[in-house]
């Protein structure tokens, strides 16, 4: 059964992939040994260069933080308990739950990459719920259905393109935007959205673990974590005093909540009313946390959600930083752009969107963020593709640097499948309360990430924009 290649490859990298804080230290030091021996950094430019990245992904993991508790907040009231109960009838089998988990996945992931932690909340809650679960593998399905943002609303590189004012038109290496119609609504966008909703559930389906190997969510439980044995409703009453208290008056006041959601959906709605369905993280966890206190109805009970859904987020409170540094030794020793400009000088009319894919890949394991990386990549890929399609018509040229300026997104997200740094936006939710980290569940991506490879080098080589 194709579950064996899966297991095959999980105790490979249970035995080599290290804790994902370790992976991000000696991503740190490949960089800088990097930096130092092809662009010729001096030692202090290198350690500079990462102390001035070290925070520049603050504002970013802060809001990372914000959305996961914030949605996980929303997956403990009691009214998203009784909607997923319901799902569970359903979707009563194992092999049911892991493509259901893929594709709903996919589909938040086309509204906001953000969402992925509706999509943690949902598998969670099924693994407890529907017997015979691999839960190592159900974490795989959850992290792998987050890839399709790259070809949604939210996806970085083409609303970059579209930005006025943006940074490579003030750096004249463009002249104006690039609308979305030759990215997000283009011919090749569309298929590989497509090939995101198809191939993905069919290769997890294909994949799903033997039931002899099964390692179910009940066995991964912490022995000194035996779960929550009250509900919020009854945490919350029992922090009430003896007797009368106006403290305990305003704790479970649901018109000082309500006065606040009130004051959140007038806003929200004016939001949506002046700019129609545009995203931003911002936007979304704003709403999440609107949402989550009309949910649970009191300051107090919210209080309470808020603790539990805040018990594991420090991965992402001190691992960040340390990725933020890997990125500015990228940028700001010239190793990033000088790997894009080694990728672009090997291309050709027919092979530049392979390299632009191939540079999006490599750069990504340094700097996991499609803005920053293609910040790093874009000047030098796209001078190459304007040089080579110099005797063509603006509007072919235009064309090819779109397909490129994909290009560059697929093989960012390409080789997320490989590396640790988005498994930390799921572990909170995920791994709360149990013994699992990053090895469990990168081995179970490694045969869709030889999927995607050859079949996305086919789709970007061949198909128009």
């Amino acid at each position: 059964m194709a579950g064996n290649y899966g297991e095959k490859f999980v105790n490979i990298f249970k035995r080599f992939m290290p804790d994902s804080f370790v992976f991000a230290i000696l991503l740190t030091l490949i960089c800088g040994f990097l930096a130092l021996f092809v662009v010729g950094a001096s030692p202090m430019k290198i350690i500079s260069s990462w102390y001035t990245g070290f925070w520049s992904l603050l504002e970013f993991g802060m809001q990372m933080v914000l959305i996961l508790v914030t949605g996980f907040c929303i997956a403990l009231s009691p009214q998203v308990g009784k909607l997923i109960n319901r799902l569970a009838k359903y979707v009563e089998t194992p092999a049911k739950v892991y493509v259901f988990v893929v594709i709903v996945g996919t589909l938040f992931a086309l509204i906001s990459w953000g969402w992925v932690v509706i999509t943690a909340v949902l598998a969670r809650s099924l693994a407890t719920r529907v017997k015979g679960i691999d839960y190592r593998y159900l974490v795989a399905c959850v992290y792998i259905s987050g890839n399709g943002w790259v070809t949604g609303l939210s996806s970085s590189i083409p609303l970059v393109l579209n930005t006025d004012g943006n940074f490579l038109i003030e750096s004249g290496v463009l002249d104006g935007n690039i609308p979305t119609g030759l990215t997000l609504g283009s011919t090749l966008n569309l298929t590989m959205l497509a090939f995101y909703l198809i191939v993905p559930p069919l290769v997890m389906y294909l994949l799903r673990p033997n039931a002899e190997s099964v390692v179910e969510y009940e066995s991964l439980k912490l022995e000194e974590d035996v779960g929550q044995t009250i509900s919020i409703e009854q945490e919350a009453g029992e922090q009430k005093l003896p007797g009368w208290a106006l403290s305990d008056i305003l704790n479970n006041s649901w018109i000082l909540q309500l006065t606040i959601v009130l004051m959140g959906a007038a806003y929200i709605v004016s939001y949506f009313w002046a700019n129609g369905f545009e995203l931003n993280l911002s936007i979304i966890i704003f709403t999440f946390l609107i949402t989550g206190m009309v949910l649970h109805r009191t300051p107090v009970r919210y209080v309470v959600a808020m603790k539990r859904a805040s018990e594991n987020i420090s991965g992402i409170v001190f691992q960040y930083p340390f990725y933020a540094g890997i990125m500015g030794i990228m940028i700001h020793t010239g190793l990033g752009a000088a790997i894009g400009s080694m990728m672009a000088s090997n291309a050709s009319i027919y092979t530049y969107p392979f390299y632009s894919y191939l540079a999006g890949a490599l750069v990504n394991f340094a700097i996991p963020s499609a803005g920053g990386e293609f910040a790093v990549l874009a000047p030098s890929v796209i001078e190459a593709v304007k040089e080579l399609s110099s005797g063509f018509s603006p509007v072919i040229q235009l064309q090819m640097i779109a397909k490129s300026s994909l290009a560059i997104a697929y093989g960012e997200t390409l080789t997320n499948l490989l590396q640790p740094f988005f498994f930390l936006v799921i572990a909170p939710v995920m791994g709360a309360g149990l013994r699992l980290q990053a090895r469990d569940v990168m081995g179970y991506l490694f045969v869709p990430f030889a999927v995607y490879f050859v079949i996305q080098v086919l789709l970007i080589t061949f198909v128009p924009v």
